[in-house]
């Protein structure tokens, strides 16, 4: 058992500033108040500008799975069909949910570690000349494999067919460019324990025009709890339409004024220099990437392929036990089959350089030659050049 103090470098959750944690010992506030009224007169407007919308942002007491059951269940009548595109653990899941709502699905999928293309989406757009498809929903950055999809390229081509586009962007928001409004994007959801650096329990959704449009119009039987004109509602008072996590909130209030402070461009390229950083370093150590692309590779997170003869769990186990640092299995088909590095929220470079000492000395424990140092050398020169590996 170490006596380190315990470090998370998964994708979430995500390490704490000492400021929002803080204010979880704050007293209880009334959340119908006029004190707590004022948060959110801050936090309304903030997560429009992290999400780059003028379009109102929905923030629901609840995991951003919940937000995406707002978003198909706010938008889709069951029967009607939502075009899928799979790329992982994460984006399969929406498939399963809207398969629970009563919605149609069809499914594009690629291998884990792969992007969803433009190409392919076009074709099965093109081939719907009946214009079934009423949505698309994929991932800006597949959580499970770290591969980052081409969020605007996308979104281009679900426009031109005439399709509701929903991105949920839960790893993919400031770590990776995202502009709602400009790219045409009609849904978006995020959630609180990525890189908004604060606990979990919160999820945000933007709600486009033609989204809201739809939602008022056409759908039967929207949510009732996630309902978007309730939530839409109350908010347009400095409320939320039910209890909302208090405490949380306020933490969120602390975190996006923190965000603003460094800015949406310079946190985008705090993570790609953070991934960049990962990505030399392990191959530096001879292991290679499952995303082999770095065009495709998250800067949220970088899942790495153990070394012949040593297994994922072991080299978890080491980095975990000796050095108390946490870094994520793989899941469903890819547990006990990679380790996941998270570079995202509240990380720097030093956090990487501590990360990849540690997985060198814990591959040279478990017998696999390495050269101590390499793997720090190689973050440490991506970090001075600043430009090495920029995509």
């Amino acid at each position: 058992m170490t006596n380190t103090y315990p470090f998370l470098m998964i994708p979430g959750p995500t390490p704490l500033p000492d400021a929002v944690r803080e204010v979880m010992s704050r007293p209880a506030v009334g959340h119908r108040s006029p004190e707590f009224k004022q948060i959110m007169k801050r936090v309304f407007p903030n997560l429009q500008r992290i999400f780059q919308t003028k379009h109102p942002v929905i923030l629901y007491t609840a995991s951003a799975t919940g937000a995406i059951e707002a978003a198909l269940s706010n938008t889709l009548n069951a029967g009607e069909t939502l075009l899928v595109l799979s790329c992982g653990v994460f984006s399969s899941r929406w498939a399963d949910m809207a398969k629970s709502l009563g919605i149609n699905v069809q499914e594009l999928k690629v291998e884990q570690g792969q992007v969803n293309t433009v190409e392919v989406l076009e074709t099965a757009l093109n081939a719907d000349t009946e214009k079934t498809i009423k949505a698309v929903i994929f991932v800006h950055s597949e959580t499970s494999t770290g591969a980052l999809n081409d969020v605007q390229g996308l979104t281009n081509a679900i426009r031109r067919h005439g399709a509701l586009s929903i991105v949920d962007t839960v790893t993919g928001l400031t770590a990776s460019p995202f502009k709602m409004d400009e790219w045409g994007i009609d849904l978006a959801i995020s959630g609180s324990q990525k890189g908004f650096m604060m606990q979990p329990g919160l999820s945000f959704l933007a709600v486009g025009e033609r989204a809201l449009a739809r939602h008022q119009n056409e759908v039967k039987y929207p949510a009732f709890y996630f309902n978007f004109t309730r939530n839409l509602k109350a908010q347009a008072e400095d409320t939320t339409a039910y209890t909302p996590a208090t405490h949380l909130i306020m933490a969120l209030d602390v975190s996006l004024q923190m965000m603003l402070d460094e800015g949406i461009d310079a946190m985008n390229a705090r993570h790609l220099l953070l991934r960049n950083m990962v990505r030399a370093g392990v191959r530096a150590l001879g292991l290679n990437t499952l995303v082999e692309d770095d065009v495709n590779a998250s800067p949220a997170v970088t899942a790495v392929l153990p070394p012949t003869g040593i297994e994922a769990p072991a080299i978890r186990k080491v980095l975990k036990d000796r050095f108390g640092i946490t870094v994520a299995d793989g899941q469903a088909s890819l547990k006990g089959k990679i380790f996941r590095i998270g570079h995202l929220g509240f990380v720097g470079e030093r956090d990487v350089y501590m990360v990849l000492a540690c997985l060198e000395q814990a591959l040279l424990e478990l017998g696999y030659s390495v050269e101590l140092g390499a793997g720090v050398k190689a973050a440490q020169a991506v970090a001075v050049s600043k430009t090495a590996l920029t995509v």
